[in-house]
């Protein structure tokens, strides 16, 4: 037999094999889970970014038009929106840094075998359960200049009374950004002590046999265990804490004087305050490629981790 006929057979054996029959079936089961993503999550998106091409207002009687890429260019050489952009960074980096870093302190301990550990891990989660205008409402009581907690205590010990935490200009920022810390930092708290947990307590008291220390078996049996963990949720972290609109717009609607203004709160403004739909639509372009960015470098990351 030669090489052309034994390569002819198999050609003919493999077209005569029955092919796999289709399950169109299994779409029926996916579609319950597809049809509202693209209702309410790519339709949106979509109608954005054809919006961001337009010049369309609020309370416009001719018909909106195309003005292509228009509204980027006023984009470049808009200072307060670049200002706010800078602003949602410094609130997004400082909310998920601290975040991260007290979580995993406070998933170190609750994965301890201490006394009354339900009631602490219980108490724990009561941020993340509370929506985020209750926990606005509630902070602002704490910041509140003449009755809040805040200043009473501080009044108490003789650290000083009276300070608009919420209305200043040096301290606006950095008040928000404590109180985001607070409400986001239990769901790192449940992701990191989910990954503690998962982690074999063999190779824990290997380690101790051989010597090392609490911090040599951090560094060497937990944290390679929950690297993966930590990674992504830090990165959905920072991706939401750059996005967030209901927390800081509850304490301060982006005041005094825009210092607590992030890009969404600017864009809400554009869009409903001063009718700006089109203008309003392209800074959500301008974020959501930010956004795709940072993911695709976290990606990117993951996908090299994951070779080596």
């Amino acid at each position: 037999m030669t090489l052309a006929t034994a390569t002819k057979s198999k050609r003919s054996a493999k077209s005569a094999s029955p092919r796999k029959p289709v399950d169109h079936g299994a779409w029926f089961l996916v579609l319950p889970a597809l049809i509202p993503i693209l209702v309410l999550s790519v339709g949106p998106l979509l109608y954005g970014i054809a919006l961001s091409f337009t010049d369309a207002q609020s309370g416009r009687t001719e018909p909106t038009q195309w003005i292509g890429l228009l509204n980027f260019q006023d984009l470049l050489h808009d200072t307060l929106f670049w200002d706010s952009f800078r602003i949602g960074l410094l609130w997004a980096v400082g909310v998920t840094v601290p975040q991260f870093f007290l979580a995993l302190g406070l998933a170190l301990l609750l994965n301890q075998n201490l006394r009354f550990r339900w009631l602490a891990r219980a108490l724990a989660i009561i941020p993340w359960a509370m929506p985020e205008v209750v926990v606005g409402i509630m902070w602002r009581l704490v910041y509140h200049p003449d009755a809040g907690v805040l200043n009473e205590t501080l009044s108490t010990f003789g650290l000083g009374e009276g300070t608009d935490w919420l209305t200043g200009t040096a301290t606006a920022l950095m008040a928000v950004i404590v109180v985001g810390i607070w409400a986001g930092m239990p769901q790192t708290t449940v992701a990191l002590l989910a990954g503690l947990q998962n982690t074999p307590k063999e190779l824990h008291e290997a380690a101790a046999m051989d010597g090392a220390g609490a911090w040599r078996r951090f560094r060497t049996v937990t944290w390679p265990a929950i690297k993966p963990i930590a990674l992504a949720i830090t990165a959905l972290n920072f991706i939401w804490n750059f996005n967030s609109f209901a927390l800081v717009y509850v304490l301060t609607q982006g005041g005094p004087g825009g210092r607590t203004r992030l890009p969404m709160l600017f864009a809400y403004e554009e869009a409903f305050r001063y009718g700006q739909f089109g203008y309003a639509a392209a800074m959500g372009c301008v974020m959501v490629a930010v956004i795709s960015v940072i993911l695709a470098f976290y990606l990117v990351g993951r996908l090299k981790g994951g070779d080596e």
